[in-house]
């Protein structure tokens, strides 16, 4: 008895330095619509040196226990950006940096599913079906050949 409206917003970004090796998305819990982030790009940015930039995303698993993944290795000099081409994560998610010292700049898109109540639109249906007389459904007799 619900319907979804969708709304998408742009993810301005962190940015992972030296000094801020970590970032936290999370939304209120409050809130009862269902929330995405769409990861687009990860890249260096201005001030970076030649050195391996391990990005991680700290998420939680369905026993609620944390884990840590790799999504990107950047390197000035061979790979300063990488498209994820909207890898979609769910809040609290978290951005760390496991090594180098950046900056490494993270963008995206916050999906947002809202809930609405249409329980009035689910009663017009009902009523609509039910001045219809609706044919009940017989399985199917199997023909058997002469022998």
């Amino acid at each position: 008895s619900r319907y979804f409206s969708f709304s998408d917003l742009l993810f301005p970004g962190c940015e992972l330095t030296g000094s801020t090796k970590s970032y936290t998305f999370k939304v209120d819990e409050e809130d009862d619509s269902d929330h995405v982030l769409a990861l687009s790009v990860v890249c260096l940015t201005d001030g970076a040196k030649d050195e391996c930039n391990v990005v991680e995303v700290v998420g939680r698993n369905h026993e609620n226990q944390e884990i840590a993944v790799p999504v990107a290795n950047l390197r000035l000099s061979c790979q300063p950006l990488l498209s994820l081409d909207n890898f979609q994560l769910q809040p609290p998610v978290t951005f760390r940096l496991a090594a180098g010292s950046g900056p490494v700049h993270l963008a995206g898109w916050h999906q947002i599913t809202h809930r609405e109540d249409a329980s009035f639109e689910e009663e017009e249906e009902e009523e609509d079906m039910s001045e219809e007389e609706i044919a009940p459904v017989m399985p199917a007799k199997k023909q058997r050949g002469k022998q």
